[in-house]
């Protein structure tokens, strides 16, 4: 999972912590503490489910894992070329991991265009599994290898096993009535099967899953099964593997309680639900499908039984505009998006400040500007998030850190929007939306109340004594306005964009009653109650690393590196990114140096600067990938002897 208590430095090459010799001429098994696998292959290949199967597996068994999905923009990009090459990279282990690793120890490419694009990532000494079938003259050319890496001796220093798995695919299923298109499409599992051999890994799940998937297609199910239990065959029999390995469950990483491995918008998604279920009110989900936000959809699409609405808009303004609607009708309303979207929907967002209703906007952020990067990570839609949107439209941000947190950031967003009567965005971003981790399934009482009171009846008594509602009289703990349902006899009241009157909400050209609700919009948000935030500095540091959202699990890495070597540095994590935790400031004062690693230029930076007047270094990158926890260790030490 993702505490902070000390590991071995992660990034290390895997360790063999023991080793066990079979009798009887037997392969030998070896026990290590970690291991990074990624899939590669084409986009048609199945290597994200081939990922995710044994991730599955890998999380049935106990052990900590982190994942990183990485896949084409195109929807179906020409086959066996570089940009056409699809992965999935899984770290596991036998004690508390944060990232997917920096370098695998096994690469799986299905052809040669994987075996390209991926090469550059592999350290000496790791294994390659790769496809011979594939190494065609053709598919050769088609990437730029003027002779075959197999034979001219450039992976010479991996252990490479090359494996015929088309030719076994198709002849493990030679029994069935498949065409050998069709044979060949069950080479992923074939590959499965091998690596769920070689690491141990549980194949009942995959097993049930394959029978479940294909239920309508009981010979398709079937060959699949076959061709995953050939693979494994295979490694048990083949004299090329002699060496299978263990990877023990990580038992002392969880606290005790029920696990189950989700990813990000997984996370997200239950999360919204339970929302609901705490607020004891119907969620409504106006969305318009984008990358990588569509799965948040699909999965709520799902729940009609907890009282879930989803509607699918023709267009992003559609989405958020039936969501604010849902919201002044008294539903939990979200609407869904990206970065694009997120464009697209401000002048609504904006409205929603102006109305003063609860709305949760989930932001999956990705690589940009404009169309940009649609499977790529990024975080770079912070200052949107803050400012995009005419005049002063104050909007409360939170960021998950992992993805499981993604789940608790969920219900913290919808407290805030239904305390507060407040637009919320929620930054996500495609590294948690994709990516996975064990996650504790909490107990029912550990989630917060976040049941609300309707106004039924009259507030305000003028002067003559007459009783009305007032629908911007505000509590005066949270300035709140009161949330009145339609159809309630003598709550009826104005509603639009245009400037309120204070209190009545009458519409109001006033000069100094625009300037009372413009501050008063900001004091609501400035006086939101969030958590302070917490350094972690065990040793007195100097320097503090301060991050936000995704970043956390490479920061944490890259930090417990450098104390493992003797360095002092401290660690902070933003969640609440407007407002800022209130003790913020003094915890940054605490400081000589201040290092904010993000994946955009500069932002948080930016924002920092200009709040606290601290010189904060930024470290950048803007690539569609995470950082690795070596490259961000070196930038701290750099900073730390600066």
């Amino acid at each position: 999972m993702t505490s902070q208590v000390s590991s071995p430095a992660e990034q290390a090459d895997a360790a063999v912590v023991g080793e066990q010799r079979k009798p009887g001429g037997a392969k030998d098994v070896r026990r290590l503490d970690r291991v990074i696998i990624r899939f590669a292959g084409d986009s048609g290949d199945g290597m994200q489910l081939t990922g995710d199967r044994f991730t599955s597996e890998t999380a049935s068994f106990g052990n900590d894992l982190s994942t990183l999905p990485n896949f084409p923009a195109e929807i179906r990009a020409p086959a066996g070329t570089l940009p056409g090459v699809s992965s999935f990279q899984l770290h596991f282990a036998d004690h508390d991991i944060l990232t997917p690793g920096d370098a695998p120890n096994v690469l799986v490419a299905m052809n040669p265009a994987a075996l390209k694009a991926n090469i550059g990532d592999l350290p000496r000494g790791a294994e390659i599994i790769v496809n011979t079938d594939e190494f065609t003259k053709r598919a050769l050319q088609k990437v730029g290898y003027a002779a075959s890496p197999l034979e001219d001796g450039s992976l010479d220093g991996y252990h490479l096993h090359p494996v015929p798995l088309t030719t076994l695919t198709v002849e493990a299923l030679k029994e069935f009535d498949l065409s050998r298109k069709e044979a060949e499409r069950s080479k992923n599992m074939f590959a499965l099967g091998l690596l769920s051999w070689m690491y141990h890994r549980p194949t009942e799940g995959t097993e049930k899953f394959l029978s479940s998937k294909f239920a309508k297609k009981p010979d398709i199910a079937a060959a699949n099964i076959a061709a995953f239990r050939a693979g494994w065959n295979f490694g048990e029999t083949t004299e090329d593997f002699a060496v299978s390995y263990e990877v023990a469950p990580a038992a002392k990483a969880f606290p005790v309680g029920t696990y189950r491995n989700i990813s990000g918008n997984l996370a997200l998604a239950y999360g919204l639900v339970a929302a609901s279920q705490q607020a004891d009110l119907p969620l409504f989900l106006g969305s318009y499908p984008i990358t990588p936000a569509s799965d948040i959809l699909h999965e709520l699409s799902r729940h009609k039984n907890f009282g879930v609405r989803t509607f699918q808009a023709e267009d992003e303004i559609a989405g958020i505009g039936a969501a604010l609607g849902a919201a002044f009708g008294g539903s939990l309303a979200v609407t869904t998006t990206s970065g694009p979207g997120v464009a697209l929907k401000s002048e609504t967002i904006g409205l929603a400040v102006s109305l003063e209703l609860p709305l949760l906007v989930i932001d999956i952020q990705r690589g940009g500007p404009s169309t940009g990067l649609p499977t790529k990570t990024e975080q770079a839609d912070l200052l949107q998030a803050m400012y995009g949107r005419n005049g002063e439209a104050p909007v409360p941000v939170v960021a998950p850190k992992t993805p499981a947190d993604c789940f608790d950031a969920a219900l913290e967003a919808a407290r805030i929007a239904l305390t507060y009567r407040t637009p919320v965005i929620l930054l996500s971003d495609g590294y948690l939306a994709n990516g996975s981790e064990p996650w504790r399934i909490p107990d029912l009482d550990e989630l917060p109340d976040l049941r609300v009171r309707f106004a039924t009846g009259p507030n305000h008594t003028l002067d003559d004594g007459t009783e009305v509602f007032w629908p911007y009289k505000r509590d005066p703990q949270t300035l709140a306005r009161p949330w009145a349902i339609p159809g309630t006899p003598g709550l009826e009241h104005r509603i639009g964009g245009i400037e309120k009157q204070d209190g009545t909400g009458n519409i109001s050209y006033d000069p100094a009653n625009h300037d009372f609700m413009v501050r008063t919009r900001q004091a609501k948000i400035d006086g939101i109650d969030v958590p302070d935030i917490e350094a972690d500095d065990p040793d007195g540091a100097r320097t503090l690393v301060l991050g936000w959202g995704s970043t956390y699990g490479p920061i944490t890495a890259a930090v417990r590196r450098l104390r493992a070597a003797g360095e002092a540095v401290a660690q902070a994590h933003l969640r609440h990114l407007n407002p800022f935790p209130r003790n913020l400031g003094e915890v940054l004062e605490r400081y000589d140096k201040v290092v904010i690693p993000e994946m955009n230029l500069g932002q948080l930076a930016t924002l920092i600067r200009a709040r606290y007047l601290v010189d904060a270094r930024s470290y950048n990158q803007v690539n569609g990938m995470p950082f690795k926890a070596e490259q961000l260790a070196a930038a701290l030490k750099e900073a730390i002897d600066d």
